[in-house]
């Protein structure tokens, strides 16, 4: 059988596909700094080379920042645009690290080998375990496991500014039947995870200005507004006594969870207090009505991120400060609009300002939420696919955070995206040490292996 012999290559030269991830590693492709765009661009060089070995046409395309590398290989069978992202995070702070991140290496700890490097988890290990699923495949059948087009971006770590420039010029060389992402991790460690709703984010910095000038409390407290005391109580009042969010027509589209989703997320058996207790906490603080996977996976928030004014530093100055400043963030659910949401919490503080006081918006922005057609065929086979390899049942779940990519791949090629991943929690993702499980690595590219089999027939 065509698969068996495949996972068997795959299984024998674990090896060689661990060296191959160290030579990615070791190019430090920071897109955040301007000193490593030379790396940057090796690292494309270095991925076009390898994606070519397997018999695809690869091209490194310039943009205004870093490349963006493009394949086109295979043929039959769905047409699947596989996404990764070869650009790190930065290393600060260094003196953190227990060796140099761009030194990797696979380092013996009590859960088993992992591979310890910048990138190794976001995102070089997950995308090389496709490239290494696709190699497998070719040798031992000669050919591509169907029609593959290979896209990975220079930029995620740096707001990927040119990606969206570059899926309008390049739409018709991209667009596919199904976007493939994986940059995403397992449930809890152990159970294969397929992503089916993203949340938004909208976000917005305000000032309100009382007095002219910062004022003596002495002489002016009592009699003069102060704005911090206005802020504090128009913020104070944005979620009510059951965690609800107060500002006007907030959850006016928001749409409830699908019950067959529900019940398979109450069957994760989520442990909240484990979850909080890792970080000094113990009581779910989101809406009281429900369940703490819905409150960070389908339900929308509104958080305070900063606040400050007045006199912050060392010692004590008595002053009433002319001015007070926050920044707010929205995640956002279902069909919730950024603009609309931006706009009704604009005209909610505004409501509520005394006389004396005014209000200044700065740069206000969002990204709706991205929602999987699950209904699409894949996602099924998928399941299966990670079912069978990992042992244990294959689950739906939501993300709290926001991955724009899937998004953008719906409204600007018209492509619904399957999202999977095959980091861990404890992976250490934009922090020192950052590492990936050799298992996961391992197991990572055998998935692969078994979704192109079931995919491609």
């Amino acid at each position: 059988m065509t698969l068996d012999a495949v996972l068997d290559h795959i299984d024998a030269n674990l090896p060689q596909a661990v060296d191959r991830l160290m030579g990615l590693l070791r190019i430090p492709s920071i897109s955040t700094d301007p000193a490593y765009a030379a790396d940057c661009d090796r690292a494309a060089d270095w991925l076009v080379a390898e994606l070519a070995s397997l018999g695809f046409e690869a091209a490194k395309h310039v943009t205004p920042g870093h490349p963006m590398v493009v394949a086109h290989g295979g043929e039959g069978g769905p047409h699947l645009l596989f996404y990764g992202h070869y650009d790190v995070q930065p290393v600060d702070p260094l003196d953190l690290w227990h060796r140099d991140p761009f030194d990797p290496a696979v380092e013996e700890t009590p859960k088993g080998p992992v591979i310890r490097a910048r990138g190794a988890s976001d995102d070089k290990g997950q995308l090389m375990t496709f490239v290494e699923a696709m190699r497998a495949w070719k040798a031992v059948t000669g050919r591509l496991p169907g029609r593959l087009t290979v896209f990975l971006e220079g930029e995620e770590e740096s707001g990927s500014p040119s990606l969206v420039p570059f899926l309008r010029a390049h739409a018709a060389d991209l667009r596919a039947d199904l976007a493939v992402i994986c940059d995403t991790g397992l449930f809890e460690d152990t159970v294969p995870a397929i992503i089916t709703m993203l949340r938004g984010l909208a976000k917005v910095e305000f000032t309100l200005q009382g007095p002219d000038k910062d004022l003596h409390s002495g002489m002016y407290g009592g009699a003069a507004i102060n704005p911090l005391r206005v802020m504090t109580r128009i913020l104070g009042g944005l979620h009510d006594d059951q965690g609800r969010v107060t500002v006007p027509g907030f959850y006016d589209d928001v749409d409830e969870l699908p019950e067959p989703i529900r019940a398979q997320w109450q069957g994760l058996a989520f442990d909240h207090a484990k979850f909080l207790g890792d970080v000094g906490l113990s009581v779910p603080a989101g809406e009281a009505d429900r369940t703490p996977l819905e409150m960070i996976w389908s339900r929308p928030t509104a958080e305070i991120n900063g606040l400050w004014g007045g006199y912050t530093g060392a010692g004590f100055k008595t002053v009433l400060p002319a001015q007070a400043h926050a920044k707010v963030s929205f995640r956002l659910v279902s069909r919730q609009d950024p603009e609309k949401i931006l706009a009704s919490f604009q005209n909610w503080i505004r409501a509520q300002l005394p006389a004396d006081c005014s209000v200044t918006f700065h740069d206000p922005e969002g990204s709706p939420a991205g929602h999987m057609q699950i209904d699409h065929p894949a996602f099924d086979l998928a399941r299966a696919a990670l079912t069978d390899e990992w042992g244990r049942a294959a689950a739906y779940v939501g993300c709290g955070g926001s991955i724009p990519i899937a998004g953008w791949f719906k409204t600007e090629l018209g492509m619904d995206a399957l999202l999977i991943g095959f980091g861990r929690d404890d992976d250490r993702i934009h922090s020192p040490n950052e590492k990936y499980d050799v298992a996961c690595f391992h197991k990572g590219i055998r998935s692969w292996a078994r979704f192109l089999a079931r995919i491609h027939g």
